[in-house]
């Protein structure tokens, strides 16, 4: 893009030699945009302008005033992390070169490549700053329509003449806005404690202010109050006050959120009223009748402006809890794919460090913390991928009684001592073809399910039965599994049943659920070749059945003996992948392994090796990469090269509509014994 806010333009600064036009042309041939700069404070004026990235040379800068830069650099905005990349001669680097070490700590998010620089080096680099400026330039976006929306909430409170306050739990800590503050007769500046609201409380009101909010407390519901307070100036007003319970993940209270108004107005009319109603009935008793009927209805459209303004927060609450899931939703397959990344780089480098270190019992405990936590960040992007359907499955013939049977004692302690859990399961059954990890999670999903539509106890059934699709099925013709659980709970409404599977729809209470559980059990469901059927009525319980396929193959046996493993031979292999971090790491363990690598950080540059002369056992390759995908490489490869075997490493399980090759792949991320075995299986 050229200059603006949204710039991705390359500025270079390298006033001696050759190394701006180099640069310059290199990163244009890339198919990205770059201008030159003679001097600092030109540099300034551009990236002011629009950028998405600097390239300064060592010398330019190594004596100059780079106070305007700094400046610049320390007032972006929150969003910003502008990045630049400094060329330094060789040696220059930040471990043996304090003067760029000061630079580094100086301009901040800073990238040093030494020259002599091979260009695909500088290529990736550029390609990596400007992904991560355009992260920065959604993230500005996400915070502006944040910002917007609070905008419009004040402006709503405002329109009401509505304070906000929220009560944080157990510590009492009060957080009012100046509207609420003006309600109790205090000013914006003034400091507004939950003890001075106490305080204020009028003595005859307290004891059932007290009480109204224990029991909001305790059960987790709402707090709905009008009472008298006392302001400072000792006279007295009237304050209503509707908060909402914000539960810990343990059911427990974290706060109460709600608004207040000031009703001393409404409160002095209805004293009014009633002192005119008395006197009336007093003075005209022929009068007291329709007085008594007049206040009913007063009364009766009291309590509809009250139900019809609950009625309406409810639905705003739910509709910002919907516009928030969908964004979570539009932006999981991404992140996890993002993260499986990072994952990747961090597991390998651990995995080639804990090789390495010397035999220090303290030093490995720390690397097998960091790698457990890795494994579980790994664990946590399965999930993310399960919801958005692209989780990578191993799907095998597994015996889905003895998995029953292995997961009864989890099973019983997440139901509780007041539901009975009771199995149905035939021997000698066909094995299911499946993911028994994604599996277990989809049956406790299932089980918790049912335990939370039967509040007052019940029993569950867990029953499997064969099952033979005939083409009238939702699945394809074949034989299928049933695994059916079936609770004796309150049941769904036609309405609710219609929409249980959808997305982000719960008929749980706010904050009890998400809505994703049978989301992402439907999801594993169609992606393993099967389906989720839900059958239910009012006051019938549920019944969800997991509709699995049988696998044609037998269920695979333990192997109670290690064997021994053969070493693999040393290969020749041509890796491909965009990002620095993984080529990296990947490229380190293939070495240690004891290949020869040739990497390469895009698919046309290794066509262009494919192509030559060059030695080649194995291609390994990632799939989603800019110009052309890992797939489209491997086609072409096969014109070139058809006996070359190719492992396509990848953090998505499915591959795009049409896709013809089936190739062997490995689910990012990866550890060195995993990427170990799998070559040595290719390359035997």
């Amino acid at each position: 893009m050229r200059p603006g806010e949204s710039s991705e333009r390359a500025i270079v600064l390298a006033p001696t030699g050759r190394d701006a036009s180099v640069a310059t042309s290199l990163i244009r041939e890339a198919g990205f945009i770059a201008d030159i700069c003679t001097e600092l404070d030109a540099l300034v004026r551009e990236i002011v302008a629009g950028a998405g990235l600097a390239i300064i040379a060592n010398e330019a800068v190594k004596t100059a005033d780079l106070r305007g830069l700094v400046k610049w650099l320390n007032e972006q905005p929150s969003w910003s992390d502008f990045p630049i990349v400094l060329l330094t001669r060789q040696g220059g680097g930040p471990e043996r070169n304090p003067d760029a070490m000061r630079l580094a700590l100086a301009l901040g998010n800073v990238t040093f490549i030494e020259r002599p620089f091979h260009p695909t080096t500088l290529v990736s680099v550029v390609g990596s700053a400007i992904r991560g400026r355009r992260r920065q330039y959604q993230s500005r976006a996400i915070l502006e329509n944040l910002t917007e929306s609070e905008g419009l909430l004040q402006t709503a409170l405002r329109a009401g003449r509505l304070g906000a306050l929220e009560l944080h739990l157990p510590s009492l800590m009060l957080d009012a806005s100046n509207t609420c503050k003006l309600f109790f007769g205090r000013r914006p500046e003034q400091e507004f404690s939950y003890e001075d609201l106490l305080a204020s409380v009028h003595p005859d009101d307290r004891v059932r202010r007290q009480g109204v909010f224990d029991r909001a407390v305790t059960s987790g519901g709402d707090y709905s109050i009008e009472y008298r307070n006392i302001w400072p100036d000792g006279s007295q007003h009237w304050v209503e006050i509707r908060a909402r319970a914000v539960l810990r993940p343990d059911g427990r209270v974290r706060s109460m959120v709600g608004v207040c108004s000031d009703i001393t107005a409404r409160k002095i009319a209805e004293i009014e009223r009633e002192a005119l109603l008395a006197q009336l009935a007093t003075e005209r008793t022929a009068l007291a009748e329709l007085s008594a009927t007049l206040e009913q209805r007063v009364e009766q459209r009291t309590v509809d402006l009250m139900k019809e303004v609950a009625a309406r927060e409810r639905v705003q609450d739910q509709l910002r809890q919907a516009q928030k899931m969908e964004t979570i939703g539009q932006l999981t397959g991404g992140v996890a794919h993002d993260f499986n990344n990072l994952l990747m780089a961090v597991m390998g480098n651990l995995d080639l460090l804990r090789k390495r270190i010397p035999d220090d019992p303290r030093l490995r405990r720390l690397i097998d913390g960091a790698l457990q936590g890795a494994e579980r960040g790994a664990s946590l992007t399965q999930r993310l991928l399960a919801f958005a359907r692209q989780q990578d499955l191993r799907a095998v013939a597994i015996d889905l009684g003895a998995l029953i049977r292995g997961t009864i004692d989890l099973l019983e302690r997440s139901l509780g001592p007041r539901v009975e859990l009771r199995l149905d399961v035939p021997d000698q059954l066909p094995p299911a073809r499946a993911d028994s990890n994604q599996l277990e999670l989809a049956i406790l999903n299932l089980v918790i399910n049912a335990r939370d539509a039967m509040t007052d106890g019940g029993a569950i059934d867990i029953r499997i039965r064969d099952y033979k699709a005939n083409g009238e099925s939702v699945v394809q013709p074949g034989q299928y599994l049933e695994l059916s659980v079936i609770d004796t709970g309150e049941g769904m409404s036609p309405e609710t049943l219609k929409r249980a599977v959808e997305p982000f729809f719960s008929s749980k209470p706010l904050g009890k659920g998400t809505g994703l559980g049978l989301s992402m059990v439907h999801g594993l469901a169609e992606q393993l070749g099967g389906a989720l059927q839900l059958s239910s009525a009012l006051g019938t319980g549920t019944t969800a059945t997991l509709v699995l396929p049988v696998a044609t193959q037998s269920v695979e046996a333990e192997v109670s003996c290690p064997v021994a493993r053969q070493a693999g031979r040393s290969a020749i292999i041509l890796f491909v992948d965009d990002d620095p971090l993984i080529a990296m790491s990947t490229t380190e363990m293939l070495e240690d392994l004891g290949h020869r690598v040739i990497g390469v950080s895009s698919a046309l540059h290794a066509l262009d090796i494919i192509r030559s002369e060059q030695p080649i056992d194995l291609l390994v390759t990632d799939h989603v990469m800019p110009g052309m995908t890992g797939l489209e490489l491997a086609a072409a490869s096969r014109q070139l090269r058809p006996s070359l075997p190719i492992l396509l490493a990848t953090g998505y399980a499915e591959l795009p509509e049409g896709a013809q090759l089936d190739l062997p792949r490995l689910a990012k991320p990866y550890h060195q014994d995993q990427l170990r075995d799998r070559l040595d299986q290719m390359l035997r």
